[in-house]
């Protein structure tokens, strides 16, 4: 079995593109993974897979060791951000063929399931709908009655963890808190009082309304210096939050932020590669790493997982994308013993269950593999032209 050919698939989600990658074999074994780059340059992330085409083309596809180290070997002097995201969807797809030819699940390439029903968190909770609301045709939450009703249909849908950004209510009503992603906040990150009491205020009444028995992430991204993540995590204690998940590049900053509060850190979801993880790793920094198989790739995510694993540190696994990705996620988290959560988006476009050939099986706030071959369902491309990127 030979690579036939290799490309990427575009597809338009609304508030971002998703990436795909198609690798077709002489044997008629098609590939497919998620890469999805939705922050800086989508479309840069085709040219990188396209530049890796004559790496792979003739190969054998389940060679997949050798083609990633030849891969990583041309491309190391530019190792991290879009080139490897263009070479975790490239052996990713890799994966997805040798399980097939296997006839088997893509965790049985890792040694079998320890797990196939996975607790995952309902994520961008109350986020997507003061973002996006226009494209997954929900309400927008503007009030604090939109917030309560919000937190009830929670309670009603079966996830036992919500994990929210940063918001809060000004004067137009709910929004982001200013630094959040692409809300103006300025480099210097500084946090002022009002902002932080009202992200509590949000918070405070997002615990009211769903009760003790829902747990609740407060994800801060990358949007304060450690000054300001200190004193968020201070002022939100007292609302029993279940980890605050946040972004920097210092594996000491981080630790210094652990020890200085009381909740425990989610991080890393930005890092790429072993190698990336193992400084923060070997200082315990966090207590819940974030890997995202799709960006990793599930050969590195692996390593990375059994790293943590040494360290005594458990793994969540990054996710936000099309339900191709939610398969491939928890066909990795199936096969370590340091799984803790998998992230998961519920608000999104109307048509996403569509996009994959069968639609993952979500139940009382779990996901639950059935076993098939290869990550368990594969892009359904009629679906994918109808909603091209960009337009």
């Amino acid at each position: 079995m030979k690579i036939k050919d290799l490309q990427t698939i575009y597809v338009d989600a609304g508030w971002r593109p998703w990436t795909f990658v198609k690798i077709t074999t002489d044997s008629g074994i098609v590939g497919y993974s998620e890469c999805t780059e939705s922050f800086g340059s989508p479309s840069s992330l085709k040219t990188a897979v396209e530049d890796l085409k004559p790496l792979v083309l003739g190969r054998d596809p389940v060679a997949i060791e050798s083609l990633y180290w030849d891969m990583y070997m041309r491309t190391r002097q530019s190792a991290g951000g879009l080139m490897h995201k263009a070479i975790a969807g490239v052996t990713n797809a890799l994966y997805d063929i040798k399980a097939k030819s296997l006839n088997i699940p893509i965790y049985d390439l890792l040694g079998g399931a320890i797990r196939t029903q996975l607790p995952c968190y309902w994520s961008h909770f109350g986020t997507t709908r003061v973002r996006s609301a226009s494209h997954i045709y929900k309400p927008a939450l503007k009030s604090l009655k939109d917030v309560e009703s919000f937190a009830r249909e929670a309670k009603d849908s079966g996830f036992k963890a919500v994990k929210t950004n940063l918001l809060m209510f000004d004067k137009e009503g709910l929004v982001y808190a200013p630094g959040f992603n692409r809300s103006a906040g300025g480099p210097e990150l500084n946090p002022n009082k009002k902002v932080i009491e009202q992200v509590r205020v949000y918070l405070s009444v997002l615990r009211k309304e769903l009760g003790p028995e829902i747990d609740i992430m407060v994800d801060a991204n990358f949007n304060f210096k450690p000054e300001g993540y200190v004193k968020l995590a201070r002022a939100i204690e007292n609302l029993d939050i279940h980890w605050l998940e946040l972004d920097l590049y210092n594996p000491q900053a981080l630790l210094n932020i652990k020890k200085a509060i009381s909740m425990p850190i989610c991080s890393l979801e930005n890092l790429y590669t072993s190698r990336q993880y193992k400084p923060y790793l070997d200082v315990r920094c966090v207590d819940v790493a974030s890997v995202d198989v799709m960006w990793n790739g599930l050969l590195e995510s692996k390593r990375i997982a059994d790293l943590a694993d040494i360290n005594d540190i458990n793994i969540s696994a990054h996710n936000h994308y099309s339900h191709l990705a939610t398969y491939m996620s928890a066909q990795f988290c199936a096969a370590i013993p340091n799984f803790r959560i998998l992230e998961l988006d519920v608000d999104d476009v109307p048509w996403r269950e569509e996009l994959v050939t069968e639609s993952p099986s979500i139940k009382d706030g779990m996901v639950i593999l059935t076993g098939k071959p290869g990550w368990g369902a594969d892009l359904n491309e009629k679906v994918a032209a109808k909603h091209p990127w960009p337009k």
